[in-house]
């Protein structure tokens, strides 16, 4: 597959899947023994995958992704990442707090036949919960 369909895939992660809920598209676009290597997915295959989008979802009703860069090469697609959402479901045992988080995120995925085989993802989990008055800001030493 050339790496056009492979970006069009991740996009359809972002707009499709964490934007909407479309947790079904998951099946389109990965692969059945799709990995994913990121610590936010409890069982790193794509039952966690919908799992993690379906408590994203349900903690932050109005998330999304914004791509600021998407850079292709081969088998990999990588995306520079704005995630964004309002705190309006219990996220981490803690009750809804209406606040509002703007974080960065970095994705790698890598693509055979025109589906995500793997992912490696790094998202400002510290930045969110500061945000969301989860965890102390952090001070200057």
């Amino acid at each position: 597959m050339s790496t056009e369909q492979n970006k069009a895939g991740a996009r359809r992660f972002y707009d499709e899947v964490l934007g909407q809920g479309k947790l079904d598209v998951i099946d389109e676009i990965c692969a059945p023994g799709y990995v994913d290597h990121s610590r936010d997915n409890p069982t790193h295959d794509l039952a966690g995958a919908k799992q993690f989008v379906a408590g994203m979802r349900s903690s932050f009703p109005d998330i999304s992704a914004k791509v600021e860069d998407m850079i292709a090469e081969g088998d990999r697609v990588v995306a520079r990442l704005t995630v964004t959402g309002t705190h309006r479901g219990e996220f981490m045992g803690t009750a809804p707090t209406g606040k509002r988080f703007s974080i960065a995120c970095i994705d790698i995925v890598r693509c055979a036949d025109g589906k995500a085989v793997e992912l490696w993802s790094e998202a400002d989990d510290l930045g969110m919960l500061q945000q969301l008055g989860m965890s102390p800001a952090q001070t200057q030493g």
